[in-house]
């Protein structure tokens, strides 16, 4: 499996089908209770460890960071995707949003509350995970919480067209909690608690919620 153009070809995808992904996605959230649930202790750990920005990383067109706002939390989206940034800020014009990738964050050191990768990570390719997590804890305050979505299984496959029929070429991997959560302490992080789930958003899903451990003395 060929993945060496992956960052390319996935901002190229998203461009293509960010209007029809934001109509297939707007309301997902209303069919999706236990994600639901997940967002609202996310927002509540970040309030109980005092507050402050967070970043939805791969925040397509900012569902998922509009949820968060409207819970309280102080919360922008990044993406990849011009385009998609684009229909972000169209949808929700009172919030922020910029381009950026999670391969390169360009977010000051421990900066960050907060972070949300929202099935975000679905794209990148194994040897890139241990990296972009090195990034995460890099901009994460220490003891600062972490939100994952992620599609749960082995392999991956090449997905072709999508989102109203336009074509695509992205890698879509799936990961078992376990190795996600391997990674996560390679790079750092405390894994506090971890689900899996089938609804509306993946037929089987991942939830993950870890912590940057401080730096050791």
């Amino acid at each position: 499996m060929n993945t060496e153009d992956w960052l390319p070809d996935t901002r190229t995808s998203y461009d293509t089908v960010a209007t029809s992904y934001a109509d297939q996605v707007r309301d997902l959230l209303d069919r999706t209770p236990y994600e639901r649930a997940a967002l609202t202790l996310f927002a509540d750990l970040v309030r109980t460890a005092g507050g402050g920005p967070v970043a939805d990383l791969g925040c397509g067109p900012g569902r998922i960071t509009a949820y968060l706002h409207a819970l309280g939390v102080d919360s922008f989206g990044m993406d990849l995707s011009p385009a998609m940034v684009e229909v972000a800020r169209r949808d929700h014009p009172a919030l922020r949003f910029e381009v950026g990738s999670m391969t390169d964050l360009d977010l000051a050191d421990s900066s960050m509350a907060g972070l949300v990768a929202w099935y975000s990570l679905i794209h990148v390719p194994d040897d890139e995970i241990g990296s972009v997590f090195t990034h995460f804890r890099r901009v994460l305050r220490p003891g600062g919480p972490l939100l994952l979505g992620f599609h749960v299984g082995d392999g991956s496959r090449l997905k072709t067209h999508g989102y109203g029929g336009h074509p695509m070429r992205v890698h879509v991997h799936r990961r078992r909690p376990g190795r996600m959560a391997a990674w996560l302490n390679d790079a750092g992080f405390t894994v506090e608690a971890q689900m899996t789930l089938s609804s509306a958003e993946s037929a089987h899903g991942g939830i993950l919620f870890a912590r940057r451990r401080p730096a050791v003395q």
